[in-house]
């Protein structure tokens, strides 16, 4: 079907780019960080209820863990439903008005409110109607954040054509990325816990503050959308048509397929490790969740830029299979808290975070060089369908993870409270916050590095300098 690409470059003759439309040559210095600091609400969103909403149903309002597992899952496999739609319409908005801004600008005003109200939990209720507040106000956040997220995934395809100039957009946005964990994930619960004789109060403000600063960073990053490039290359389609076209670029992509996989299972063993360090702090440190933060993020703040010029000297598959790797190890060597809990575990946390950057950054650069790959190969863009697959699978991968800890913490026997409630919990209990903590993200990282190893692109299929491996090409192992 002839249509536009996501570049703005017809396939048909029909396209051409508005007088406002950036050139993509080159990345300017006000584009770059007006697309960053659209990671301060990405980061604050994807850290925060990660962090503290599975705590917060456990050990505020007393929903039991399995369910409060249930609770955020739920939420979440809505987002993932809606993700490949809500792609499909950013293709088709960007088709009829020049530009994404639209989809980012409501979600960008309406997830502060929404998630205000999933800690605005009304006192006196019991934990079963605890739990389904948060779960519809929570839905109602997720999709808020899918209305921006989704199309900032797409932007870097459409924002610059260089290989490297990718890798350099995308390490900015992780170095704001990794800036936003330790704001978000050390700060959020100091707030919190300013407020220790009444938690509710505690959770609330921390929702206030947070909401006003993620949604804040988000409106920044709506104008680095590009606009006045019209088209009508795409046309409106149904939802069963928007679900078609995702399945289809999985389909036709190996790359796409090998990248998505591998990012699903790395969000896992990260989503598993994020919702468990507050388990972490309070039952096997006995301390405070910040300190923790601070160990893992500080790394990946210094790191970021490393990581770019490790991918410019042996290409971003390679950087991110050691970046992976270290993270693995890093992880399996926590095993050790369930003997020797101490200090001692500040210096493989810090490894751990020195190689997050690179996995969070190169494969969100990899992710343009497979859209506008697919582009030139297939000749129509559909940055939004991959967006928003892309987006479904990470926050499955994230939500999944934090199913997986309930379910290890719930076979474990882990016992949930209400505020203000003591409680004791078992040596197998702590046993199974640890594990969930090493072991089990350790194995996942390394499953992950199989499905990466079937990743088939390289610098040459994007800049054209090489021979096209294409989806039939040899893997990252090869």
């Amino acid at each position: 079907m002839p249509g536009r690409s996501t570049s703005g470059r017809s396939t048909s003759g029909s396209s051409t780019p508005g007088p406002s439309a950036p050139s993509r040559s080159t990345l300017s210095r006000s584009t770059l960080v007006r697309y960053a600091t659209g990671s301060i609400g990405t980061g604050g969103f994807g850290t925060l209820p990660g962090l503290v909403l599975l705590i917060f149903l456990t050990d505020t309002l007393g929903v039991a863990a399995f369910w409060a597992g249930v609770v955020i899952t739920a939420a979440k496999v809505w987002d993932v439903v809606i993700d490949p739609v809500i792609g499909a319409r950013s293709d088709h908005s960007l088709a009829a008005t020049g530009s994404r801004r639209r989809f980012m600008l409501i979600g960008a005003l309406a997830l502060p409110v929404f998630f205000v109200l999933t800690f605005a939990v009304p006192a006196g209720i019991g934990p079963v109607a605890a739990g389904l507040w948060v779960l519809v106000a929570f839905v109602l956040t997720a999709t808020a954040f899918s209305l921006f997220q989704v199309p900032y995934i797409a932007l870097p395809a459409e924002l610059v054509d260089d290989y490297d100039a990718r890798t350099r957009l995308l390490s900015a946005r992780v170095v704001v990325l990794a800036f936003a964990i330790l704001l978000f994930g050390a700060g959020g619960p100091e707030i919190r816990d300013a407020f220790p004789a009444d938690p509710r109060l505690g959770y609330l403000v921390l929702a206030i503050v947070a909401g006003l600063v993620i949604g804040g960073g988000m409106l920044v990053a709506v104008f680095s959308a590009p606009t006045g490039v019209r088209g009508a290359g795409i046309a409106s389609t149904s939802i069963a048509e928007n679900y078609r076209l995702g399945f289809a670029a999985l389909k036709r992509s190996r790359a796409f397929r090998a990248l998505l996989g591998t990012f699903v299972l790395q969000g896992l063993a990260t989503g598993m490790m994020l919702a468990g360090a507050s388990y972490v702090a309070k039952w096997v440190l006995d301390t405070g969740v910040a300190l923790l933060f601070v160990a893992l993020i500080a790394p990946a703040l210094l790191c970021a830029p490393l990581w770019s010029a490790v991918s410019a000297r042996i290409g971003k598959e390679r950087a991110f299979v050691i970046a992976s790797a270290l993270f693995g190890v890093a992880a399996l060597s926590l095993l050790g808290l369930i003997w020797a809990p101490g200090e001692w575990l500040y210096a493989p946390v810090a490894l751990a975070g020195a190689a997050y950057a690179g996995m969070q950054s190169l494969p969100m650069a990899m992710l343009p060089d497979v859209i506008s790959h697919d582009a030139r190969e297939h000749g129509e863009g559909r940055a939004g369908t991959f967006g928003g697959a892309w987006t479904a699978g990470e926050t499955a991968g994230m939500a999944l993870g934090t199913t997986l800890l309930a379910l290890v913490l719930a076979v474990s026997g882990y016992i949930e409270s209400v505020a203000g409630q003591e409680v004791a919990q078992a040596p197998s209990a702590i046993t199974g916050i640890v594990l969930s903590f090493s072991v089990v993200p350790a194995v996942l990282m390394g499953i992950s590095l199989l499905t990466f190893a079937r990743y088939p692109l390289r610098k040459g299929d994007i800049d054209g300098s090489g021979a096209r491996s294409g989806d039939t090409g040899a893997g990252v192992g090869a």
